[in-house]
């Protein structure tokens, strides 16, 4: 799963982005990517192993809701299925 969102632009700056992946490893884990920056700037990640599903869906759903809070709007989004049934 996949999100990519922004800022609008103030003045002459490029906007800010928030990005946010959760992908499966090959050991069955759970990795949350963020990434954040000024578009066309310096970028600063972050990387966060989850070893259940439902966890990783959590911090997934927390991190785009705290940047919608902060005014972030989504340009992007891939992925976002139903959770899975066992």
């Amino acid at each position: 799963m996949r999100i990519y969102m922004q800022t609008q632009p103030v003045s002459n700056e490029s906007p800010r982005y928030y990005e946010i992946v959760l992908q499966q490893d090959l050991l069955g884990g759970w990795m949350l990517y963020r990434e954040w920056g000024q578009q066309g700037g310096r970028a600063s990640s972050k990387r966060e192993v989850y070893l259940e599903r439902d966890d990783a869906l959590t911090a997934f759903a927390q991190a785009r809701d705290a940047q919608v809070k902060r005014g972030f709007k989504v340009v992007f989004s891939q992925g976002l299925e139903a959770p899975h049934v066992r």
